[in-house]
């Protein structure tokens, strides 16, 4: 039977030449996390289709302060169910000082949320990627059978491109100084080329486009062609307002959506850190919640009593 000197030696032995880090305490934590962070996800998903008001639903603002609010609980709440359960299951260290304790609690906690978090991430990142694929594959069937009709009309879309592209060169080669005898659908199109042409390069109607386009509308309005020149530069002021409005709407809109990326990333990793944060606090309360469980030993074999010998 081995003496409380030699007991108490081989556990300062294990304790200081052992590993310090319990893998299987860590990976049942980790996958407790990933379990319910992917269950909150799901729910958080069913509640942001379903909403408290009668006949109308949240706002772009109220969706997003929803979801940063369930993210930062998903995290806090799966964190801390991995930590405590990493903490709890680890090995109990004996002949350690408080601080290295303390330093191994929250590294198993902080291992158990960073090896949930990759997991997590990984299942996400696949699930995404299978309904993408999804989605590809039957948009491939689709065009597979669409694709010959869109063969047959490449050759004509190409060539009708090219002739819209140097269309406005064209309308110039044969413009004169008589009045112009056109039909309607024509002085249209021409119209419609000087625009496009002159509104995506510098703005400014050219003074011979300008008393073309007089022209064609004194012609076609008897007016004078004072009055008509007046007319094209009032539809083109509005056409040119209307084409800098789209720029600086989608400008904003490019402006918008880069402050909202910025301000998801920040708050997912706030969050993150906020996961970081309880899952090594719960391992630290798991781990004094293991420290303070007293094993008891008890004899259970019999004991045997020598005989007295008698002289």
């Amino acid at each position: 039977m081995n003496r409380p000197s030699e007991h108490l030696l081989a556990t300062t032995d294990v304790s200081s030449h052992g590993s310090g880090v319990s893998w299987s305490a860590i990976f049942a934590g980790a996958a407790a996390a990933a379990a319910l962070s992917l269950i909150l996800l799901l729910l958080g998903l069913g509640f942001s289709s379903v909403s408290p008001w009668t006949g109308s639903g949240l706002g772009a603002k109220g969706l997003g302060i929803s979801s940063i609010v369930w993210l930062a609980l998903t995290q806090i709440v799966a964190a801390a169910l991995g930590g405590y359960l990493a903490g709890r299951l680890r090995v109990k260290w004996a002949n350690l000082h408080g601080d290295e304790v303390y330093f191994r609690d929250t590294a198993h906690g902080f291992l158990a949320w960073a090896v949930a978090t990759l997991v997590t991430a990984t299942l996400l990142v696949g699930t995404v990627g299978s309904l993408v694929g999804g989605g590809l594959q039957a948009g491939a069937q689709l065009a597979g059978g669409v694709a010959g009709a869109a063969t047959q009309m490449a050759g004509q879309a190409a060539s009708q491109g090219s002739r819209e592209d140097y269309g406005y060169f064209v309308d110039s080669l044969f413009r004169d100084d008589r009045p112009v005898a056109v039909s309607d659908d024509a002085a249209r199109g021409t119209v419609s080329r000087i625009f496009v042409r002159t509104l995506g390069n510098d703005g400014q109607l050219a003074t011979e486009d300008r008393a073309y386009l007089a022209q064609l509308v004194a012609q076609r309005t008897n007016l004078g062609q004072a009055e008509a020149e007046r007319r094209v530069d009032e539809v083109f002021a509005k056409a040119r307002q209307a084409v800098e409005q789209a720029k600086q709407a989608a400008k904003e809109a490019a402006d918008t959506a880069a402050k909202v990326a910025a301000w998801s990333s920040l708050w997912m990793f706030i969050a993150l850190l906020c996961g970081a944060f309880f899952a090594s606090l719960a391992a630290l309360y798991g781990g004094r919640r293991r420290d303070a469980v007293v094993w008891v030993e008890t004899d259970l074999q019999p004991r045997t009593t020598a005989p007295v010998a008698t002289h």
